[in-house]
């Protein structure tokens, strides 16, 4: 099995980990085929950005289909997510939805723990779009808006710990959601200091990509598929997608 993980950020670093951490989740399972976006944004962090991301991700899962058999979004807004499941026929699943879906299951009550109140939003709209909101108890954040995202797990290690003890003990949160590609890797390490279970979204979003990929469910001819037009000036690749003649 070979999952495609497509970062649409640019920086090269936080593939390299989330890929790391997507191979520590499948084991000898699956391979790995990590990807990072050549233009754009070093990070996304806006619904303005996002929005530009997802035609970037589009591009990079059309250009890079051989042999796949499931399709990882490694950007936490899940920038593309549903256009890309409109286009093509095999499982590809956002670290957000992925994350609130795992802690739908884990728990009666969730919340999720960022790093900046930037997201705040744009966040809780992610949820709203899995039809979980009600379960959720919102996103918390620290006061600073400006961040060092290559920084972000280090120098705010202690106050993203405090947030989501204080998500579980004043939000009455049963399960926290670490919210950011910048904090990849992070759960696992503050999980005992946590007073809850702690989710890595990108660990989330691989386990079920896997497992949509291992069920064997046909994919091709959904209800959803749009009808297939030309188009004039993108990528070669995604212009055959949307003409329905990649498959």
């Amino acid at each position: 099995m070979r999952l495609l993980l497509v970062n649409p950020n640019m920086t090269v670093a936080m593939t390299e980990r989330m890929a790391a951490i997507a191979r520590a989740t499948v084991g000898d399972r699956a391979e790995i085929v990590p990807l990072t976006a050549t233009r754009g944004f070093p990070y996304i962090a806006s619904r303005a950005e996002a929005q530009i991301a997802g035609g970037i991700a589009l591009e990079m899962i059309a250009e890079n289909l051989d042999g796949i058999d499931a399709v990882v979004i490694a950007a936490f807004g899940d920038p593309g997510l549903m256009g890309a499941r409109e286009l093509f026929d095999l499982p590809v699943v956002g670290m957000a939805e992925a994350a609130v879906m795992s802690a739908a299951m884990m728990g009666e009550r969730f919340s999720i723990v960022t790093f900046s109140p930037l997201m705040t939003r744009w966040y809780a709209d992610c949820v709203a779009a899995t039809g979980l909101g009600g379960r959720f108890t919102g996103v918390c954040t620290p006061a600073a808006r400006e961040v060092d995202v290559a920084r972000v797990r280090s120098d705010l290690r202690d106050d993203l710990v405090a947030l989501a003890n204080r998500a579980v003990t004043e939000q009455g949160a049963d399960v926290v959601i670490l919210g950011g590609a910048p904090l990849a890797g992070l759960a696992p390490e503050i999980a005992a200091e946590v007073q809850a279970p702690v989710i890595d979204p990108i660990a989330a979003a691989t386990a079920q990509a896997m497992t949509l990929a291992g069920l064997g469910g046909r994919f091709a001819g959904r209800a959803c598929k749009p009808a297939g037009k030309s188009a004039i000036g993108l990528a070669p690749a995604l212009a055959r997608a949307i003409a329905m003649e990649v498959r």
